[in-house]
């Protein structure tokens, strides 16, 4: 084939050399704008795991840059007068002009041509091209040619950076966070080669315009720079290679993501090909990566497929279905990563002690675990652990085993938790007149044992008109009051596990079928009038919701109050108001459900200000000493729906009213709704409101083992984890999950002793087993 890589950068230069390396007969071009060996920009990093591909791919390249490169295990965090490490991470480090050096003499040895100083214009200058690689960059002209197919998405980031560099000797990658009269800078640093450092400043667009660098050229901005970090710099200068840029040469980062990544132009087929195609924040240090990683698959698909220009569409298709997958994840957990630093100054830096901040900092992207930071630094973990204990309450001494933190006690008013496992309300749909049966006590006492801390049943309504279904629990009566007393006294007596209840009124969701028999399906027969914010009904076809009057108000309130009551002479040790999914009070709160003129609808004041007069009426029935949660749908998922922004005003609210907890749900607010969905989707919404808002909250979504769960507890996204589905499939969910890493520390039901000397002994030869065919 004739190949033409245009863009001289690590993805055109890396697939050239690949495609020539696997098969000779190739005539490959690489075609770049600037003179040879020159380069713009500092170090670039890339983990081990690239290394090795790299070795399996081209080892002579490897070699060479291995000779080179700089390598460290350590990451160094600079905080609050502190200086926190911790080892294992595997970093790579290499000069940008070394690298791109190393790729060219490779190129020229496998008989590649190199074209300097010729900038492209078009895909069209290369008419004899089979393949044409447009690997010029975020600003790709041949993108920007096709932008009605590749379809590109780009988006301006808010925070301000500049890459500068340092003849220090950095022998950690390095993170110094730095308060200023403004606001917060960071400057992320690593050394690349025997002399030099990388040396990222950033801050936020409103932190950089109050220290007027918006106006300042490059030196006095590095002036600025090396005065902020002179203790870090110890007395080396900032430098920079920017001087072809006009300004102060403070950039914001173009997030890019494009729909398709390849075109047949009528004579030769273009593919997009690293930052071209897509772009990762420099927080994980991905970009690079990604481009490494484009080169070697799209050689493998050709490798498979056949190098023979025929089978250019297949290669195609297959290298863009591969790709675009893991794309997709390094771009998540960069996003992740890259939203710390953006709200690192107000979300983070003043609220969490140094030692959860590092936490917090390591664990950013979420590809970072609990269970893997014990892989890459056990030393380091324990210790954290021990600091954790110790500020919940637990005295280990140094000979005891520590534990983790979700096996921490957590105290709210006069409820005690003995861990941080909460089983989250869900929907049986199982009960007569709302009534709880011997189902209900089954199903709720079977969880108790299991070694959740805290279980609900599903959501209790305040009235026959506020069920969802017929077979939806109710507390508006006193049979029903009696059904529930015998669960919860079963609970406190025969389990360590406290008990609370969720109440709530279905509002325009009501009157529908049980989930079984067609999910939000308004009844055939037997409904009752619906009540909502305003008359909009869920589904088409649902039936229409009346608009809620004062005198229907009012009613509510007293339904609730009266549920309220029935609740805490049961015994319940917490309760939760739900004002989420849609549900009654939540279509208040969303601007999508609420469209009243009157006082109830219009800004967020307004939207709450009647779930806020149940909250407080409720909060004035309910015990002083036991704790009340609020749950919130923290995104609406659809334009022009409620967003984290709007639930951080909402979550202050309740707040303000009396609220301990806010349990951070999202969606199930409108039909339309389009979430995305992932390992800990909703815990970013908990981390927002935990440490922005300052109220306590439960995180829920996608939380399925321990791991998990330890992660979100001790980074501080929330301080308990509600596990859902889980708890269906297995009641002993927690005991089992606390067996699993090895936590000896929770009680097993006496009856079961046996049991857990079996699952215990299975796990261990498993692990045994699994050893021996990993050696």
């Amino acid at each position: 084939m004739r190949i033409v890589c245009i863009g001289g950068g690590p993805a055109g230069l890396y697939f050239a050399l690949l495609m020539k390396r696997q098969h000779p007969a190739h005539h490959v071009t690489v075609v770049e704008r600037n003179r040879a060996y020159d380069t713009f920009g500092w170090g670039i990093v890339f983990s081990d795991a690239t290394m090795e591909s790299m070795r399996r791919w081209d080892p002579e390249t490897a070699a060479t840059i291995e000779d080179s490169f700089n390598h460290w295990d350590d990451i160094e965090l600079v905080f609050k007068g502190r200086k926190l490490r911790t080892t294992g991470h595997g970093f790579v480090g290499i000069g940008r002009k070394r690298m791109l050096n190393i790729l060219q003499d490779r190129c020229l040895e496998l008989g590649i041509e190199l074209v300097f100083e010729c900038d492209v214009e078009s895909d069209t200058e290369f008419p004899d091209a089979d393949l044409i690689i447009a690997a010029d960059g975020v600003n790709s002209r041949i993108r920007n040619r096709y932008v009605d197919v590749f379809k590109p998405d780009m988006l301006v980031r808010p925070n301000r950076y500049i890459w500068l560099g340092t003849n220090k000797r950095f022998d950690a990658f390095t993170f110094d966070f730095r308060r200023t009269e403004h606001g917060w800078f960071q400057a992320h640093i690593y050394r690349f080669d025997d002399n030099t450092s990388t040396f990222i400043v950033e801050t936020t667009e409103e932190v950089f315009q109050a220290h007027g660098l918006d106006k300042m050229d490059q030196d006095q901005s590095i002036a600025f720079c090396e005065e902020l970090f002179a203790e870090t710099r110890d007395g080396h200068s900032l430098m920079t290679n920017a001087r072809h840029m006009r300004g102060s040469a403070w950039l914001n980062f173009n997030r890019l993501v494009c729909e398709k990544w390849s075109h047949f132009n009528g004579r030769s087929h273009v593919v997009l090909m690293g930052d071209s195609a897509h772009t990762a924040h420099f927080a994980i240090g991905s970009g690079t990566k990604l481009a490494i990683d484009d080169a070697i698959e799209l050689t493998r698909q050709f490798d498979l497929i056949g190098h023979e220009a025929r089978h250019i569409p297949a290669v195609l298709d297959a290298y863009e279905d591969v790709r675009r997958v893991d794309v997709a994840r390094i771009q998540n957990a960069a996003r992740n990563a890259m939203e710390w630093f953006e709200v690192v100054g107000t979300r983070y830096a003043d609220q969490l002690e140094p030692e959860q901040f590092m936490y917090s900092m390591l664990t950013r992207s979420q590809r970072i675990s609990h269970e893997n930071l014990r892989l890459r630094d056990k030393d380091w973990l324990e210790g954290y652990e021990r600091w954790f204990a110790a500020r919940a309450g637990v005295s280990v001494s140094e000979s005891e085993p520590v534990p983790p933190p979700m096996f921490t006690p957590y105290a709210v008013r006069g409820l005690t938790l003995s861990n941080r496992i909460v089983m989250s309300p869900m929907a049986m749909y199982s009960s007569r007149d709302g009534i709880p049966d011997a189902f209900h006590l089954v199903h709720l006492g079977a969880r108790a044992m299991g070694g959740a801390a805290l279980i609900f049943p599903e959501m209790t309504c305040v009235s026959p008109d506020a069920r969802i279904t017929p077979g939806c629990l109710g507390l508006w009566n006193d049979e029903q009051a009696d059904g529930f007393r015998r669960i919860v006294d079963f609970v406190h007596e025969r389990t360590p596990a406290k008990i609370g209840i969720q109440l709530g009124h279905a509002g325009r969701k009501g009157a529908t079928r049980v989930a079984w028999e067609g999910i939000d399906q308004p009844l055939d027969e037997g409904a009752w009038p619906l009540i909502s914010a305003s008359p909009i009904p869920y589904l088409k076809h649902s039936d229409m919701p009346r608009e809620m009057t004062r005198a229907d108000m009012d009613r509510v309130v007293a339904d609730f109050v009266s549920a309220t009551k029935r609740a805490a002479e049961v015994g319940f040790d917490i309760l939760e108001l739900h004002a989420a999914h849609g549900y009654l009070l939540s279509s208040f709160l969303s601007p999508l459900t609420n469209r009243r003129e009157d006082e109830y609808g219009g800004d967020h004041a307004a939207r709450a200000r009647f779930p806020l007069e149940v909250f407080c009426a409720v909060r004035s029935a309910w015990p002083q000493d036991r704790p009340i949660s609020v749950r919130l749908s923290t995104h609406d998922w659809f334009d022009g729906g409620n967003t984290p922004d709007d639930a951080a005003i909402f979550a202050r609210m309740f707040k303000e009213a009396g609220a301990d907890l806010i349990d951070c749900s999202s969606g199930q607010v409108v039909k339309e709704e389009r979430p995305v969905y992932g390992r800990l989707f909703q815990t970013p919404f908990s981390d927002k409101i935990r440490n922005e808002v300052d109220i306590p909250t439960i995180a829920v979504g996608a939380i399925s083992e321990a791991d998990h769960a330890n992660s979100v507890i001790a980074a501080g996204r929330a301080d308990l984890c509600a596990v859902a589905r889980p708890h269906l499939a297995d009641p002993s969910f927690v005991m089992h999950e606390a067996a699993k890493i090895g936590f000896e520390g929770l009680a097993w039901p006496k009856q079961y002793q046996s049991a857990r000397y079996q699952y215990e002994a299975n796990l261990a030869r498993a692990a045994a087993d699994a050893a021996g065919k990993a050696r």
